[in-house]
C-alpha cells in the first residue's frame, strides 16, 4: 500500500518519490519510463518524479527544494527540484506542482536508496576495470565507452558496464548494452538519483557495491565511465580517493580539443592512473588528432580503432597475463573496502 503525504512544509530529501502535476512544457516535453520509453508530458497531467540535485553545465544546475512548493523538472530521467542555473540554449525548464511524497504504509517517504542493490562480498580475483573519463559533459565518454565494450566483446570478453556518477537515465547503459556488455549497471542501482552534492563516502561506496554485484555475472573485464569533467566536484574527489584509483587498471581519456587532451592527460597521470589512450569528440577532426598526437605520448583513438581487436589489444595491461580470464590488478583490499564503503579520512 502507498500513502501520499501532502503537507507542503514537509523538506525533501535527494532520492525520494513525488507525485507531481505538469502546470507548463518546457525544455523536457518526455519524462523516460522505467522501460525506456520517454512519455510525452502533458499539461495537467500527473507524473512520479525522483527529487535531486543535478550539475550539468550545457543544460541545468538544479538543487533538491526545501519544500514541496512548485519546482522544475530539470532532466529527462525524471529529476525534480530547483533550477539554480541553466545554459543560455536550453529552454525555461518544465514546471511541476507537487501534489505529496509517495510513502509506504507506516507513513515513511519511499526513496531510490530503498531499492538499491545489497552489499556484496567483493569478488576475489576481481575482473579488469577499464575507466572513460573525460573533460567535461558531452566530451564522447559514452561513445567511447561503447566503443571500448564493442572491443573487448570481439576480443572474446564477457563485458560489463558500469557508470558511477552523473545523473539518473537509462540512454548510456542502453547504449553500452547494444555494444554487447551482459551486465549494465549505474549509480541508480546503488540508491542515488544522481551524484551531484553526493558526500564523498556516499560516492566510495557506488563502484564497489556495482562491481561486487557483476561477480555473480562470470564478467571477464568491466568498462566504467565517470561522467562530467575532472575538475566536477565529485569527479575531483572520487578521481583523488586512493582506493578508487587502485581499482582502475587502465583509462581512456575524453577531449574536444588538443589542449583539453594534454590537460586531462596530465592531470590523470598526476593522480596516479594509468593513461591507455585519449579519444572524444575531437577525434571528429583529422586536424584535432594531429595536434592532440603532437602533444601525448599515447595514442589518439577515434571510435572504429577502439572497437577493432588488433587496436585495443595490445593497450590493455593485463594483456601480457593468461587471458581473458586472468583478473585485474588484484587490489582485493581495496574492492571490499569499496563495497563497504568504509574509508579512513
Amino acid at each position: 500500500m502507498r500513502i501520499l503525504l501532502t503537507e507542503r512544509s514537509q523538506r525533501p530529501v535527494a532520492g525520494q518519490l513525488v507525485l507531481a502535476r505538469v502546470v507548463s512544457i518546457g525544455q523536457h516535453t518526455r519524462v523516460e519510463l522505467a522501460n525506456g520509453r520517454r512519455a510525452q508530458l502533458y499539461i495537467g497531467g500527473n507524473v512520479i518524479l525522483a527529487y535531486g540535485n543535478r550539475y550539468a553545465p550545457d543544460q541545468f544546475e538544479g538543487m533538491v527544494p526545501p519544500d514541496l512548493a512548485p519546482c522544475r523538472l530539470f532532466a529527462a530521467g525524471g529529476l525534480a527540484g530547483l533550477v539554480v542555473a541553466r545554459h543560455e540554449s536550453m529552454d525555461e525548464p518544465t514546471q511541476i506542482e507537487p501534489l505529496g511524497l509517495i510513502a509506504d504504509e507506516r507513513g515513511v517517504p519511499l526513496n531510490l536508496s530503498d531499492f538499491a542493490l545489497p552489499i556484496l562480498p567483493s569478488p576475489v580475483p576481481r575482473p579488469p576495470v577499464l575507466m572513460v573519463c573525460g573533460t567535461s559533459m558531452n566530451s564522447g565518454k559514452t561513445h567511447a565507452a561503447s566503443f571500448l565494450v564493442r572491443g573487448l566483446t570481439r576480443l572474446g570478453y564477457r563485458v560489463g558496464a558500469l557508470k558511477v556518477t552523473g545523473t539518473g537515465a537509462g540512454g548510456d547503459l542502453w547504449r553500452m548494452a547494444d555494444a554487447g556488455a551482459v551486465v549494465t549497471l549505474d549509480f541508480t542501482d546503488a540508491g542515488h538519483a544522481s551524484t551531484y552534492r553526493v558526500p564523498l563516502e556516499g560516492l566510495r561506496a557506488i563502484p564497489g557495491c556495482l562491481l561486487a554485484a557483476l561477480a555473480g555475472q562470470a564478467v571477464e573485464a568491466v568498462v566504467m565511465e565517470v561522467a562530467d569533467g575532472l575538475v566536477q566536484q565529485e569527479t575531483a574527489a572520487l578521481l583523488a580517493d586512493s582506493a578508487f584509483r587502485e581499482c582502475v587498471d587502465g583509462a581512456i581519456f575524453c577531449a574536444g580539443d588538443a589542449l583539453g587532451a594534454d590537460a586531462g592527460a596530465t592531470r590523470l597521470e598526476r593522480l596516479g592512473y594509468r593513461l591507455l589512450a585519449v579519444s572524444g569528440t575531437l577525434t571528429r577532426s583529422p586536424l584535432a588528432v594531429r595536434e592532440a598526437s603532437t602533444l601525448l605520448r599515447v595514442p589518439v583513438l577515434g571510435p572504429l580503432e577502439i572497437e577493432s581487436p588488433d587496436c585495443i589489444a595490445p593497450l590493455l595491461p593485463w594483456q601480457s597475463q593468461t587471458g581473458p580470464r586472468a583478473g585485474g590488478s588484484g587490489n582485493d583490499l581495496s574492492m571490499a573496502k569499496l563495497a563497504r564503503g568504509a574509508f579512513a579520512g
